[in-house]
């Protein structure tokens, strides 16, 4: 234990901002998992779930040649980071109005109470990867070099995804309709994004629209491990400055409306 953890007062801005962060993330995790009796398993039985009915109808109903075998690899690899991206905007649009009480009262930075929510959905991805391990080693993918990019795929999404919570969180408190708004764009998002197929099953006068979908080249890195193919470092470039400027704006409509959200709220 290091001497800032025993003494409060000694801690760094940064480190109190990581040690509350910390706290908030473990909280949420607790209460969402102490009240279901199967806890951690919800957090991979959905896209479980998901990905089995896709498996099911391209692979058996229609054997449509979509994706690359192992199909079921395939999809997992993009569809655990999109429960993670679907997850975080979906609940970030009450990130301020939950916790009304706790944001007006503690003088914590206000970002936290959007962060906790990127973290605690990253941390339940993570926890869901033995799954796609497990039915890689199952299928027998081939793994390649590309594996190594695992990190920067979720770096990337990080970045990406709180960017886009943190424009979401204060317009929702101004603009009650967006939260079902958002809920309408993240399901139309799904099927524009490459999950249930990849980029390569586009026709080609698609193929540069594609790419400024952020989570085009964030999925090609998730699935470059297993599938080389689908890495293309043209859509992980345009991926990476559309994060770092999603991020830079929602610093911006976050700090710009935080007063104004205070009081509404």
């Amino acid at each position: 234990m290091s001497y800032a953890d025993t003494h409060p007062l000694q801690r760094t801005p940064w480190h109190r901002y990581r040690h509350s962060l910390w706290l908030l993330t473990t909280r949420d995790l607790k209460v969402r998992y102490s009240t279901s009796a199967l806890g951690y398993v919800w957090s991979v039985l959905d896209p479980l779930v998901m990905a089995g009915i896709y498996w099911f109808v391209f692979t058996q109903v229609f054997q449509r040649p979509v994706g690359t075998e192992p199909y079921i690899v395939f999809l997992l690899s993009a569809l655990l980071p999109w429960m993670w991206f679907n997850g975080t905007v979906s609940d970030s649009t009450r990130a301020f109005l939950k916790d009304a009480k706790l944001v007006r009262s503690t003088k914590i930075p206000r970002t936290i109470w959007v962060n906790r929510i990127v973290l605690s959905k990253g941390i339940e991805f993570l926890l869901a990867i033995p799954v796609l391990v497990l039915f890689a080693v199952v299928f027998r993918a081939t793994v390649g070099w590309e594996l190594a990019l695992f990190p920067l795929a979720i770096l990337l999404q990080t970045i990406l995804t709180a960017g886009v919570a943190l424009i979401v969180a204060p317009l929702v408190v101004f603009f009650r309709d967006l939260e079902r708004a958002v809920k309408l764009v993240l399901r139309f998002l799904f099927y524009a994004s490459p999950i249930i197929y990849g980029v390569s099953n586009l026709p080609s006068e698609l193929h540069i629209w594609a790419a400024f979908n952020p989570l085009s080249g964030i999925f090609g890195l998730y699935r470059a491990g297993f599938f080389p193919d689908e890495l293309d470092w043209f859509n992980v470039a345009i991926s990476a400055a559309m994060s770092v400027a999603l991020l830079a704006i929602g610093l911006l409509v976050f700090r710009g409306s935080l007063r104004q959200v205070l009081k509404e709220i």
